[in-house]
């Protein structure tokens, strides 16, 4: 018998495909292996899908971000009387400090830290500053170093951020640190001529006393990480200074003459000799530039050209513009900038010090001023927070008044000399003798743009402590104060 066969199925394009064959044992192996790529492929799309849905724990706190900063712009209350003269008072406080203080201070402030990193010796300054240094030596240098320099507490930072890289141990530099603004021999003669005999010594007796006890308590509560950090500069190269002392020394008097002079306050009285050197300031100002000039081309390789171009170019801008001397003052320093950062050697090196203090620390300034002004004004004008309750919570000479009086100046901006006014107006609206002592110790030496940067230098612990250490000392000392005036 014949075997029964199927008919014949007839082949198609679609089972020959492209190449016209039927499918053979090859191809059905190729159909069965696609099909597990899809399987996978199905199977990692449901893996990965699972992945992100788990990674919201992660990806909430941007959200919670983004959701804040909609709702606050959502309901910012613009068109309110007092949001919108805050803002003003941000913007014509953060003016007047790009006007009054980034130029005449700063700027020279950044010079003078970016030459301590470069021509002062590692060795000098672990000498006279360091933590194995003698004690009277060091914290007597640095807690009167404020009668010297006669600067606000923005522009003390680059200079304590220069000598705390160098090597100055935590004790003195923050002695130095706080003394600087305290300490202005300008600005005690003005409080004891306008508050009074009694409030100008204790101003001037507190800040001595503070700056050496903020400094021995700096250093006792880190003394652990003071000590690492002293072995870990004795372990650098000796450094060789290259020239004598004397010279660097006479270059640093000239940095430090132009800072103090170009800012030299108007004083309070129309004649003697305070009057007399704020009439004078300037010339004595184009002196010492002059002398620097020299210096820079005798010891730290200046050309002579390059000299003669920047002054003639100052002098020419200070002839068109005589009632105007921060015209001649941004032209000096931008010819100095401009020679310096396309010098080799010495002047190279000081510039890029220079410009990394300035990166570091101007933003942190700039964006501290802004808050401040948002939310205290500028002297004599109200941000978000209301002078009057200010004043009211100043009045007698409780702990609490002391204590937010403190506070109040360790978070408040005062340019040179502003404080003196400020509280003679609040002393008339009823401000005790205490409190007003109390933000005498603790204004001048910090406020929110300082701490700002203080932070990126020595961190937020220390900061914290350091602030602490202010704000504490500065109360206890203003109702002590007040007690014995009653």
């Amino acid at each position: 018998m014949g075997s029964v066969t199927e008919p014949r199925r007839a082949t198609t394009v679609a089972d020959t495909g492209a190449t016209g064959q039927a499918p053979g044992p090859a191809a059905e192996v190729g159909e069965s292996r696609l099909s597990a790529r899809e399987r996978l492929a199905n199977w990692w799309s449901r893996r990965k899908r699972r992945t992100v849905a788990l990674e919201w724990g992660r990806e909430w706190k941007p959200l919670v971000v983004i959701v804040g900063v909609f709702i606050a712009a959502w309901y910012l209350p613009v068109g309110n009387a007092r949001f919108d003269g805050a803002v003003n008072e941000s913007l014509e406080l953060t003016k007047w400090y790009a006007r009054e203080h980034v130029l005449l201070c700063l700027v020279p402030a950044f010079f003078i830290a970016g030459a301590i990193s470069v021509f002062v010796s590692q060795q000098s300054v672990l000498r006279y500053l360091g933590p194995r240094a003698p004690k009277a030596l060091a914290y007597g240098v640095a807690s009167v170093s404020g009668t010297i320099l006669a600067v606000c507490s923005c522009t003390v930072l680059p200079l304590f951020a220069g000598i705390y890289a160098t090597g100055a141990g935590l004790g003195p530099a923050t002695a130095f640190l706080y003394s600087g603004p305290a300490i202005n021999v300008l600005a005690i003669i003005l409080t004891a001529r306008i508050l009074g005999p009694h409030l100008g010594i204790a101003r001037a007796v507190g800040a001595i006393v503070f700056a050496v006890v903020i400094g021995l308590l700096m250093h006792a509560f880190f003394r652990r990480g003071e000590s690492q950090r002293e072995r870990t500069k004795a372990e650098l190269p000796v450094s060789d200074e290259g020239r004598p002392i004397w010279k660097t020394a006479l270059y640093f008097m000239l940095l430090v003459g132009i800072l103090v002079f170009a800012n030299w306050g108007r004083p309070g009285m129309t004649a003697g000799i305070w009057h007399e050197i704020y009439a004078a300031k300037w010339t004595i100002t184009a002196l010492l530039a002059a002398g620097l000039g020299i210096v820079l081309v005798r010891w730290f390789g200046m050309r002579v050209w390059q000299l003669l171009a920047v002054s003639i170019a100052t002098v020419g801008l200070a002839l068109a513009f005589p009632g105007r001397p921060s015209v001649p003052f941004v032209a000096a320093t931008v010819g100095l900038s401009a020679v310096a950062s396309t010098s080799d050697g010495e002047l190279g090196e000081w510039f890029a010090s220079s410009w990394g203090y300035a990166k570091q620390i101007l933003p942190l300034l700039l964006a501290g001023v802004l808050v401040a002004g948002f939310l205290l004004g500028r002297p004599g004008h109200e941000g978000l927070i209301p002078s009057g309750w200010v004043a009211d919570a100043v009045g007698g000479n409780s702990p609490l008044a002391n204590l937010f009086a403190s506070v109040a100046g360790a978070f408040m901006y005062f340019a040179t000399l502003t404080e003196v006014p400020i509280l003679d107006g609040l002393l008339s609206s009823g401000m005790g003798s205490g409190p007003a002592l109390a933000l005498l110790l603790a204004g001048p030496a910090v406020s929110l743009p300082s701490i700002l940067v203080i932070r990126s230098v020595i961190g937020t612990k220390k900061t914290a402590v350091f602030i602490v250490l202010v704000v504490a000392m500065s109360a206890l000392t203003g109702f002590l104060y007040g007690a014995l005036n009653l």
